[in-house]
């Protein structure tokens, strides 16, 4: 209990002292600027979501965003579909991949998706001439107006970020498949046992995290109507950091999506809070957030042996 809701704690108890201490914290403009650069860490945090309840970790997150991003603006110019398949064709993929290697090689997960982090990057390099092409989106077109307008005040690219962590939640806790991950991550080889498919899952889910990466990227182009080609550096760590501290176990078998939208609501919130003291330099960011989760990780490791003791 301590672990699934301690985060969200956090979050009102962050949010109340940021409103009491700047009188610009609770604007409108303000909390719009946070939701909407939530939403592209919070969709590859969901896609991270999955994975790391299985046990395993996804490095290439970062470049596969950067990536999706760059594809969709090029593939803008051939209409919104392309923009949109594209990404998600490429980045998903290597996510088959990624999982076909772990689920049936036996490689370790960290190696495997450190390689994919290097090779999107090098794909990304020959697509953009060693970065020195940017692509651009018509701001005319629908595929822009997918990161450009808003509505009930939030930006479109919001309102997709709630409807697939409700559709992720919906899924891991209440369907086959969800069950599946528990029981991957709780125990692979009593998973076996019980008939579940072991191999299948991990492929599917590192192929989730594939796909959320290239539509975050996909709708950051749309956001900002052109390919970045130096985005991502460190997201995967940030989404990493959302997951575990939202409540996820790194070991596995335990975790919540909607503890990974806190985690990253609460990550932004330290962040807003750093930059409007304005006198931090922004390195303060990393610091503070990196302090934060080994606290987290501290916690999750006494509450769980004290969970054994008892």
């Amino acid at each position: 209990m301590a672990q699934q809701h301690g985060a969200l704690v956090t979050l009102v108890i962050a949010v109340i002292a940021a409103s009491l201490s700047f009188d610009t914290f609770l604007t409108g403009d303000n909390l719009q600027n946070m939701a909407l650069s939530s939403a592209f860490l919070a969709v590859v945090a969901l896609g991270m979501t999955f994975v790391i309840v299985t046990g395993g970790i996804d490095l290439s997150v970062g470049s596969l965003f950067a990536l999706g991003g760059v594809l969709a603006a090029w593939g803008s110019q051939y209409g919104t579909l392309v923009a949109l398949l594209l990404p998600l064709a490429v980045c998903g993929l290597v996510g088959v991949v990624n999982g076909l290697l772990i689920a049936r090689s036996g490689l370790a997960p960290f190696i495997v998706t450190l390689a994919a982090m290097l090779g999107a990057r090098g794909i990304l390099l020959a697509v953009t001439d060693e970065g020195s092409t940017t692509y651009l989106v018509d701001k005319d077109t629908v595929f822009a107006s997918l990161g450009q307008e808003t509505l009930l005040g939030l930006g479109v690219p919001v309102w997709i970020t709630l409807a697939l962590f409700g559709l992720g939640a919906l899924v891991l806790r209440r369907t086959r498949f969800g069950q599946y991950v528990y029981a991957v991550g709780g125990n692979e080889d009593a998973a076996a046992l019980m008939g579940a498919p072991v191999a299948r899952t991990k492929i599917a889910v590192y192929t989730v995290s594939g796909l959320c990466a290239g539509l975050a990227g996909a709708l950051n182009a749309a956001w900002l109507v052109s390919g970045v080609t130096i985005l991502g550096s460190g997201m995967e760590l940030e989404a990493i950091s959302a997951v575990v501290i939202g409540g996820t176990l790194l070991s596995g078998g335990f975790g919540f999506i909607s503890g990974s939208l806190v985690g990253v609501l609460l990550l932004k919130v330290i962040q807003n809070v750093i930059n409007q003291i304005g006198s931090l330099d922004s390195a303060y960011q990393q610091v503070v957030s990196g302090a934060f989760l080994a606290v987290v990780v501290v916690a999750q490791t006494w509450l769980g042996r004290r969970q054994r003791v008892l």
